[in-house]
């Protein structure tokens, strides 16, 4: 099984009933028909960002995040509104020039974001290189990127 599936198999069983104990997700998803090890829903938990918070009848049971901790499409709007000093684009490349620091930040939310006009995105200390996938694509994702600024 794929870990995101087993991870959404996860979300649904503490979703809907309290879980306290790693041990007790570990047998929950074993009468789903999920052999786990206790490590692995380690793992999962904390890719997953789980929450152990309060029960009503005292204790503490796992919970997902209110909100992921933090919105990809924010946090490039806001490199891109703070930190971008010039972007050019040629081709199906599209270059932005940042202050120091910022180049590996921007071409990884980019990456994340999985824009399907983008082929990749390579940053270094304060440039990153962005690959469309055809001249069409990069005006396209130029466009994109001024609409965050």
């Amino acid at each position: 099984m794929k870990k995101s599936e087993r991870q959404r198999h996860i979300q649904e069983i503490i979703s809907n009933q309290y879980v306290e104990r790693q041990e007790d997700l570990v047998k929950l998803l074993a009468k789903s028909g999920i052999r786990v090890t206790q490590a692995t829903i380690s793992r999962d938990i904390k890719d997953m960002q789980l929450l152990k918070v309060p029960s009503v009848g005292g204790g503490y049971h796992y919970s997902l995040p209110a909100r992921r901790q933090d919105n990809k499409e924010e946090r490039l709007a806001n490199v891109m509104g703070n930190e971008l000093q010039e972007m050019k684009r040629s081709d199906r490349f599209v270059s932005l020039s940042m202050r120091p620091g910022n180049g590996p930040v921007a071409a990884m939310l980019i990456n994340q974001m999985k824009y399907p006009t983008v082929f990749t995105a390579i940053g270094d200390d304060a440039t990153v290189l962005i690959v469309c996938h055809s001249a069409g694509a990069a005006v396209e994702f130029e466009r994109t990127l001024q609409a965050l600024r």
